[in-house]
């Protein structure tokens, strides 16, 4: 066991982070050890850290957007050498048995994933603790491989809202020429913006603040509609092919709803909590369908990456140093970040 690694976590709900100190277990024959250089900051690491979710286990040391060399990697493992750039994202484990996860949809896991933070952890006596730290071990099969000639600071967030936001864009086959609407210009927006945009369709930013435009058409939109323009939305009735939805929080569905095309689909990616009520006339009329989205499987995380390598995709970043991590979370929590901070390690290394 490789005991004192310097990490930053919280001890409850209410505290702030601060250094702590973990043990990684040592490798085993499947196993790759990995150096971290940046981990990105999602806003589920702060709704975890705060047990918004009422599953939290202390003391958490949040990350699932890890990014680093390899180290080491056990006897069993051909797939990685030392000094390749790697990812880990939001899993470390599942249990590789189950119909999800033999369709490659370990986030489904029907046993119940690994989470890389926060979960029982398979190895040792401990719940498992991610990437706010120097370094970490992980399965084989959970290392992803990540393109050389990406900004690697900014391959980071790829590991979580990427994948958040690739996933259903390509489940529900945005092809070249299809109009694609993207609600919210924030991690996972400005993420979706660029992904349609490398897969050929005509992009348009749906958001409620008109000084997003400029930004919106920088990351690779064709239009920008706000939605609070009564007469701009009623323009664009029933004319998407697909609309991603990352709105965060609770919202009226509706208008949204009557943006589709007959048989098109609006996607549910950012708000994990009640939404408000709507009217089923908007789906019955036109036979729509809103759905859901969660991040991805491992084979399909690294279809992102080698796509994220073809098409020179990475996220905007802000870098912080580890200290400055509770000066983040609150930005992050006032909505003022573009779009994502990513920690340097080696300020918490030094």
């Amino acid at each position: 066991m490789k005991e004192n690694v310097k990490a930053y976590g919280a001890k409850d709900s209410k505290a702030d982070l601060e250094p702590m100190t973990i043990n990684r277990r040592d490798i085993q024959k499947d196993d790759v050890e990995i150096d971290i250089t940046y981990c990105g900051v999602c806003h589920s690491d702060i709704h975890t850290v705060h047990n918004d979710w009422g599953n939290s286990v202390y003391p958490m040391i949040p990350g699932h957007e890890i990014v680093g060399r390899v180290v080491s990697v056990g006897d069993g493992v051909t797939d990685f050498k030392e000094g390749q750039l790697v990812g880990v994202g939001c899993m470390v484990d599942s249990c590789q048995t189950c119909s999800a996860c033999k369709d490659d949809m370990e986030q489904f896991c029907e046993n119940g994933a690994t989470m890389t933070y926060g979960s029982k952890d398979k190895h040792m006596d401990d719940h498992t603790h991610g990437g706010y730290t120097t370094s970490i071990v992980v399965d084989k099969e959970f290392v992803l491989s990540i393109p050389e000639n990406i900004d690697e600071k900014a391959a980071a967030p790829l590991l979580c809202a990427g994948i958040t936001t690739y996933s259903p864009l390509k489940n529900w086959k945005v092809k070249k020429g299809d109009k694609v609407g993207v609600i919210g210009l924030g991690g996972l927006g400005h993420m979706g913006v660029k992904f349609a945009n490398a897969m050929g369709a005509h992009v348009v930013m749906i958001t409620t603040s008109p000084d997003k435009a400029d930004d919106a058409e920088r990351l690779g939109a064709h239009e920008v509609l706000i939605s609070k323009d009564k007469d701009a939305m009623k323009k664009h009735q029933g004319s998407f092919d697909f609309i991603l939805n990352t709105i965060p929080v609770g919202h009226k569905m509706d208008p949204y709803i009557a943006l589709l095309k007959r048989d098109a689909t609006m996607v549910l990616v950012g708000s994990v909590e009640p939404l408000d009520p709507f009217n089923g006339a908007g789906l019955i009329m036109g036979r729509k369908r809103v759905a859901g989205s969660l991040i991805g499987g491992i084979k399909e995380t690294q279809e992102m990456l080698d796509f994220c390598g073809e098409h020179n995709i990475v996220s905007d970043v802000e870098m912080i140093d580890m200290k400055d991590i509770n000066t983040a979370y609150k930005r992050v929590m006032d909505n003022d970040v573009k779009y994502r901070f990513v920690i340097d390690m080696a300020s918490l290394k030094n």
